[in-house]
């Protein structure tokens, strides 16, 4: 359909519930990367730019773009070590990814993401559920990847709440 944004479309099915520790975690954090893309899809660009109330500038794409930014800051600089630069968010404007601008587009966004996602599974593979990240966070403090797994988890599940709330005002879509 023109004008609609594609995304590809996997089906999402539940993770096991007889799976070992981290295939359940693997699991239910794909389960959640999965609900936030099919809360955008079908939807033109316009649609995924709307906000969800004012005073409030939380959009679905900038909630793909916060996702973005946030499996870097965990996979990439926490986890591993790497020092990427940040996507979206700048000193001055630390939520920089829900401030959208005309130059802002949506296949831009969701490629990112995809590949932020992509680089997140490489980096976790390569490490064991008890590991402890080589980077560093700002709060000090040390992380092992299960713990990254866990937050990621609930990170997705709270912005899927607020996706479904903004889907829901967009074009009446409820579901989970």
């Amino acid at each position: 359909m023109p004008g609609m944004t594609s995304v590809e479309h996997t089906a999402r099915t539940e993770p096991s519930t007889t799976a070992g520790e981290r295939e359940m975690l693997e699991g239910w954090l794909d389960y959640h990367r999965r609900t936030l893309a099919l809360k955008c899809e079908g939807l033109a660009e316009p649609q995924l730019r709307t906000a969800s109330a004012p005073p409030s500038n939380l959009s679905l794409l900038g909630l793909v773009r916060h996702m973005a930014e946030v499996e870097r800051g965990w996979f990439r600089r926490v986890l591993a070590g790497e020092r990427p630069g940040r996507i979206y968010s700048t000193e001055e404007d630390r939520d920089r990814a829900f401030h959208l601008t005309g130059a802002d587009t949506w296949d831009e966004a969701y490629a990112t993401w995809q590949g932020e996602i992509v680089r997140a599974r490489e980096l976790a593979a390569a490490h064991h559920l008890d590991d402890l990240a080589k980077g560093e966070h700002h709060s000090g403090e040390t992380f092992n990847l299960r713990w990254i797994y866990t937050h990621m988890i609930e990170e997705y599940a709270r912005h899927n709440g607020h996706a479904d709330l903004l889907r829901e005002r967009i074009d009446g879509a409820t579901g989970d």
